[in-house]
């Protein structure tokens, strides 16, 4: 009875911290604009099911999208068995699931210790290019600090779970055949059944203290990376799936206008629209985002969503030729910067002026004039991240809000303004070049 009450309050606990996370996280998200992202609910399952479940853009690289498959399917399925061992911990029992699936059971829990070496193995790869073979889009500036100890810190923790889960097991496979009333018969696992040799010379009262161990260590540290999970990429395992369905799903190159602008634009080129402007059209307060307040909630979305993989960056061409863009930075500052005002709002009830913004406090104007709007981070993001609609808005405040713009870009404004056309000739001297 107290180790079911003790149980039954670390379960509550930790329940109890990821749901009050989870609240923030939200209002944080929704501490954006409004947009409509519910059309074509077909297309948007589809992206469910073929992005975020099924990873395939991962596929682009054959062998790592193997290992993360191992893992992430490991991930998934093995949690089903800490189904079993809430409610073991919850009811005081021990393998509850024997009776109900019979001879089903071993060949069950054989494959989840499948998964759970495939999971070890994936788990290690993936320490061994992050340090050892130190690939450059993981060994990049943007992740020093706290995001590569971050993905350290989950990679190892990954192991010891799954290793909790076999040396767990392998114990009990062993006080199973000394006949402890508290552990029925399952049949052989197939994986930890192979091991069993290096418990048998054990005593009785050892092999429980380690089965015990082993058990409590494994949830545990479940229901600690389950509230880690908030303070860390991984949240992506959770937010992939929404952030798939509510894609962006106009054509890479479509860009977002602003129905005012596009209206006086219309105008400039056939004045006789001026009739049929619509009822009530009037200039927005404001253009463009200074800040995550002006940013769509998808926008905030992204940066909570962002897995920092880094295959944005590898793929930009401003970033490869040396110049201060990097999309992974953009989506980590946003969040950056997001997590510190729902700091602020949580602190003082609403959000109290701190002197800063996303633009130039986060992001700088250099970084923002290099992205030459390819799209190629939007193609490459394996979780439908969009870095580029950041840009483009921050960039529009510094054009259209504070005329903040280089030589080069005012004086193609200009030639647009004055001559329709980004090059200093006016109309009707266009076509001059096709004489003589």
């Amino acid at each position: 009875m107290v180790q079911v009450l003790v149980f039954l309050l670390l379960f509550a606990v930790a329940v109890f911290l990821f749901a009050r996370q989870a609240r923030q996280i939200r209002r944080n998200i929704l501490l954006g604009r409004d947009a409509n992202l519910t059309d074509h609910p077909g297309q948007r399952w589809r992206n469910v099911l073929l992005l975020a479940l099924g990873q395939k853009k991962m596929f682009r690289k054959p062998l790592v999208a193997v290992l993360h498959l191992f893992v992430y399917t490991g991930f998934i399925l093995i949690n089903l068995e800490i189904l079993e061992i809430v409610l073991d911990g919850l009811l005081g029992k021990h393998r509850l699931f024997v009776p109900l699936l019979g001879r089903l059971y071993p060949w069950l829990i054989g494959a989840f210790e499948v998964l759970a070496v495939l999971v070890i193995v994936g788990c290690a790869a993936f320490l061994l290019r992050r340090n050892v073979k130190k690939i450059p889009r993981l060994r990049s500036h943007d992740l020093d600090g706290w995001p590569r100890s971050d993905a350290n810190t989950i990679l190892i923790t990954e192991i010891v779970l799954m290793t909790l889960f076999l040396t767990m097991n392998t114990a009990d496979q062993v006080l199973q055949t000394r006949g402890l009333e508290h552990y029925a018969a399952t049949g052989n696992f197939l994986v930890s059944g192979n091991f069993t040799a290096i418990f048998e010379g054990l005593s009785t009262g050892l092999l429980v203290a380690i089965e015990r161990s082993a058990w409590w260590l494994h949830i545990i540290g479940v229901l600690a990376f389950l509230n880690y999970l908030p303070y860390s990429k991984h949240l992506h395992i959770i937010l992939a799936f929404p952030n798939a369905y509510y894609a962006d799903l106009n054509p890479k190159g479509t860009m977002e206008n602003m129905p005012s602008v596009q209206h006086e634009v219309q105008l400039m080129m056939d004045p006789s629209l001026a009739a049929a402007a619509p009822a009530g059209d009037a200039t927005p307060p404001k253009f463009g985002a200074k800040d995550v307040f002006d940013l769509t909630w998808k926008n905030l979305l992204d940066a909570y969503s962002c897995t920092e993989c880094g295959r944005c960056s590898a793929a930009c061409p401003a970033n490869i030729t040396g110049k201060k863009l990097s999309p992974r930075k953009i989506m980590m500052d946003t969040r950056d910067r997001l997590v510190a005002v729902g700091k602020n709002i949580h602190q003082h009830g609403s959000f109290q002026d701190d002197g800063k913004s996303l633009l130039r406090d986060y992001i700088s104007e250099e970084a923002l004039r290099a992205c030459t709007t390819c799209n190629a981070c939007v193609q490459e993001c394996p979780v439908s991240i969009n870095p580029l609609h950041i840009i483009s808005q921050l960039r529009r405040h510094l054009v259209m809000e504070e005329s903040s713009a280089p030589a080069e870009w005012n004086g193609m404004f200009s030639n647009i303004e004055n001559n329709m056309a980004p090059w200093k000739f006016s109309p009707d001297d266009r076509d001059a070049w096709i004489h003589g």
